[in-house]
């Protein structure tokens, strides 16, 4: 009995010895005080508990991406003739006019990539245009095409998605076909090995390549695109499973948004999957980057957009900062959709100070979950927005998965980043940000919309909560920095 008690006790004081250590990690390492604070108390407090959640989800650097971006860079830079988009200045003129020589200024050097004339922005909303879109972009391919999503399922949609890959493959097409293999856990070996019998170039985005990276399930590539020919490319918030097409209850029908872009813009959108493509593969695909050509002025091909590609390996902070800025530029109105409100304090400061300048904060998020965790702290911070005088809106008919920002009457962003921890500081995402008064008019009227089918909130939401559910809500906003 004393031989077993003694065993026991040894291997409590070394779960303790190694949550000292582990905690004095946390404290080095984690990037917020209060994901700090989270991890030492309970690595020290609960060792036996919270070692092994750490090992998984401790890290919020992901090494090796940044390396493997240089020479990415490197390599296309040597490749291109004429030199792709980076080589090129920031267009002058209606971004400046719009949201100021600053934020401009700091949004380039933010994403590294410039603002550029000349591009043609389309609103696709919900999963029927959306698919409809991309599937006709696809068809119509003729040198190649990339593919990128978070989650792909191998579902009736899943099937018409590789169905059109196989065929554009046997037609000589170049296809390039990157998945996040988290996200896309249970994706069948089946369907990875009849796109690779039929040409298609299919690898997924895989944390642990490298052995530092080895146990971290916290980083995802967040991202969905799709690009064809260099001539025009897809970004936004849908996946490819059914449930975006509506067909999942009790969460249909689905609120999504995405966009098509065509013009130089489509280059940086490209050069976003070409850093993740050798990040998985060490090879860079085998295609061209469209030179970035003089804007033609044409109707409808005026726009200003800006690619804003953000990740755990990136030296700032580019999706919080970017929604800072976004938020600070705001002179009317900032209207931000998103299916989770978990916001950092630089962000949530950012909307308090945009309330006491007079401007018309507005945010749209789900009344039904997806999360239950994420949706219990959404709660907590619903309610804090409420008191700082932010308007609150729950979207009534299905659930709301969109990523926009409407910027006063002049710009609006679209993509795949939510306001969340896990997007500011955890995710690869991407945001195209487009200056131009005619789509903004466009965003708007589509978020009007949304406003007249949802339910604007006050504090009674929090309140009438009971005892029990206020202090889940309490404890959920505890694990924010990782959800």
């Amino acid at each position: 009995m004393q031989f077993d008690l003694l065993h026991v006790g040894t291997l409590v004081a070394l779960a303790h010895v190694l949550g000292v250590v582990a905690a004095c990690h946390a404290i080095l390492y984690t990037r917020t005080s209060q994901g700090a604070i989270a991890w030492a108390v309970s690595l020290v407090a609960m060792p036996y508990l919270t070692l092994i959640p750490y090992l998984f989800l401790g890290r919020s650097k992901f090494a090796g991406y940044a390396d493997a971006r240089r020479v990415a860079n490197a390599m296309l830079r040597a490749r291109a003739h004429p030199p792709v988009w980076d080589t090129h200045a920031s267009s002058a003129g209606l971004p400046t006019a719009e949201l100021g020589i600053r934020l401009v200024h700091s949004l380039t050097r933010l994403g590294g990539m410039p603002f550029l004339p000349g591009n043609s922005v389309r609103t696709l909303v919900n999963g029927a245009a959306t698919f409809e879109a991309i599937f006709e972009a696809i068809e119509s391919a003729r040198h190649y095409l990339i593919v990128q999503f978070f989650i792909v399922r191998d579902d009736a949609l899943g099937e018409m998605l590789k169905d059109a890959l196989i065929a554009k493959a046997q037609q000589g097409v170049r296809v390039y076909f990157l998945y996040d293999s988290i996200g896309s856990f249970d994706l069948p070996q089946r369907y990875v090995a009849a796109l690779r019998a039929a040409g298609v170039e299919t690898h997924p985005f895989a944390t642990h390549r490298r052995f530092v990276n080895r146990l971290q399930l916290n980083f995802r590539n967040h991202r969905k695109i799709v690009a064809v020919d260099g001539e025009r490319a897809f970004v936004g918030g849908h996946n490819v499973g059914v449930e975006y097409l509506g067909g999942k209850p009790p969460l249909s029908p689905w609120r999504d948004t995405h966009i098509e872009v065509r013009g130089p813009a489509v280059a940086s959108i490209q050069f976003v999957f070409t850093e993740d493509w050798h990040w998985a593969t060490q090879k860079l695909p085998e295609f061209d980057m469209p030179p970035a050509p003089a804007a033609d002025h044409a109707e409808g091909t005026c726009m200003h957009c800006v690619v804003v590609p953000s990740g755990p390996a990136d030296k700032q902070e580019t999706c919080s900062l970017f929604f800072v800025e976004a938020i600070n530029a705001a002179r009317e109105r900032i209207w931000i959709t998103t299916p989770y409100l978990v916001p950092d304090e630089a962000v949530f400061s950012a909307l308090r100070l945009a309330v006491l300048r007079g401007v018309d904060v507005r945010i749209l998020i789900p009344s039904r979950r997806d999360h239950r965790v994420v949706f219990a702290a959404s709660k907590l911070y619903a309610y804090d927005s409420l008191r700082a005088g932010i308007r609150i809106f729950r979207y009534q008919p299905g659930f709301l998965h969109q990523k926009v920002v409407l910027i006063d009457s002049a710009a609006a962003a679209i993509g795949s980043a939510n306001l969340d921890n896990r997007s500011f500081r955890l995710n690869f995402e991407i945001m195209v940000l487009t200056v131009d008064r005619g789509f903004a008019q466009e965003v708007e009227t589509m978020l009007l919309n949304d406003f007249a089918e949802s339910r604007e909130i006050d504090r009674t939401e929090y309140r009438q909560a009971g005892a029990v559910r206020r202090v889940l809500m309490h404890v959920a906003r505890l694990f924010s920095p990782i959800l």
